[in-house]
């Protein structure tokens, strides 16, 4: 018996290998996706008895094209397939797709995958949430979470998105140098999005949502690949890689939260982390910042600290300022104003947050490092009353339950 919950993991890290050489073939993405779902559901049944196959990519591919010609032919009662040049020149049988699984085709369905779905002609607000959807499957629920809306209106943009490229207003070839150099911004917020995804899973989920952020982290170097001097892909593989490095260290044995200040260095992955630095140095010599290689900066910062005592507060303070006037965010100031803490105490730190909670009312972290810091200065009564409106904000059982560790040292007081 094959343990299910690597069959989940193994289908996610497949899904845009997967979907991209389906869309190549059928060059219809509700077909692709419907493709892909059913070798999903006969995987369930096949690998639980039979073990995984040598290479679970390739038999996704070539059982879910062999799925979706099966309702194509029903559909057309009986009627010939498009002309094979409409359809890609796999071939059938597993072993030459395994073959290809890490060849240029392959790469270049995922890219091909990612820059459809973050097209120009497809509005901002549909890009990247489509390509969230169709790239990495997660549920509308989760990016509507991600993006901070209703579920309904972000299933009406994930619709819409869909309808144009089925209505053949988008093309399905992929886009020359200068286009993809267009797109690359758009591309790169999804990659991001998706390793933010999986990184900020409870510790329950992180078995299975550890494919997300390898999968991002994959992503972020193909695009580098293309992109080799590009310093905003190497600021984006560099964060990637320096907040990865911290996964061993982020929660308890219980499963509970380990603040940054208070994780185990010595169990961050060292190689993970010299090589998000070499990229960040390097990026950093191009002397064009942006806002990738300033948080990566951050980030390295961090890691770059033996010990938290050790921390340059002074200069994440100053390149979170630059963050904030480069790309202006309530966020941004918020994860600030943990910097002005540690330069200029928590009182200045509370005096940068109070303006922003009526933007940040429905945020788990704004309430929880605003009760941090009123409990810092003694007032325990309001500290008590953010760290409440925290728990009912939070996204999981260890966000909540880290807070009501809060509440209980204010109880003893």
């Amino acid at each position: 018996m094959t343990d299910a919950r690597w069959i989940d993991a193994a289908l996610i890290a497949a899904r845009p290998q997967a979907v991209g050489a389906l869309l190549r073939y059928f060059r219809n993405l509700d077909v692709a996706e419907e493709a892909f779902q059913e070798a999903c559901v006969k995987a369930l049944k096949n690998w639980t008895k039979n073990g995984p196959p040598r290479d679970p990519t390739a038999w996704l591919i070539f059982v879910g094209r062999n799925s979706a010609i099966d309702v194509v032919r029903r559909q057309a009662k009986q009627q010939p397939l498009p002309p094979e040049e409409v359809l890609s020149d796999l071939e059938d049988n597993e072993t030459t797709i395994a073959e290809n699984i890490d060849g240029a085709d392959y790469r270049d369905d995922i890219l091909r995958l990612l820059f459809i779905c973050c097209h120009p002609d497809l509005p901002a607000t549909q890009q990247i949430p489509l390509a969230l959807r169709i790239v990495s499957g997660l549920s509308v629920k989760q990016i509507a979470k991600a993006f901070l809306v209703g579920e309904s209106a972000m299933e009406q943009r994930i619709t819409r998105a869909k309808s144009r490229i089925g209505a053949g207003e988008i093309p399905f070839e992929t886009p020359d140098p200068i286009e993809r150099a267009e797109r690359l911004a758009a591309v790169a917020a999804m990659i991001y999005l998706i390793f933010n995804e999986g990184y900020s899973a409870a510790a329950s989920e992180q078995k299975a949502r550890i494919p997300l952020c390898d999968e991002a982290i994959r992503l972020v170097r193909l695009l580098l690949r293309m992109y080799p001097t590009e310093p905003e892909i190497m600021g984006l593989a560099a964060l990637l890689l320096l907040q990865n490095a911290r996964s061993a260290a982020r929660f308890d044995a219980n499963g509970e939260v380990i603040l940054l200040e208070e994780q185990d260095r010595k169990l961050w992955n060292r190689e993970m982390i010299n090589e998000g630095l070499a990229l960040i140095d390097k990026a950093m010599r191009h002397r064009q910042p942006g806002p990738y290689q300033i948080q990566s900066a951050i980030a390295a910062l961090h890691a770059r600290a033996p010990t938290a005592e050790e921390t340059d507060w002074n200069e994440i303070d100053v390149l979170y300022g630059a963050l904030e006037r480069m790309m202006p965010s309530p966020v941004i100031t918020l994860n600030r104003a943990v910097a002005v803490a540690k330069v200029r105490g928590p009182a200045a730190a509370l005096t940068l947050i109070e303006p922003l909670e009526e933007r940040l009312s429905g945020y788990f972290h704004y309430f929880g490092v605003k009760g941090g810091l009123l409990m810092k200065i003694g007032r325990n009564g309001e500290a008590r009353e953010a760290f409440n409106r925290a728990i009912a904000l939070a996204n999981t059982a260890a966000e909540a339950a880290h807070i009501r560790t809060h509440l209980d040292s204010l109880s003893k007081k």
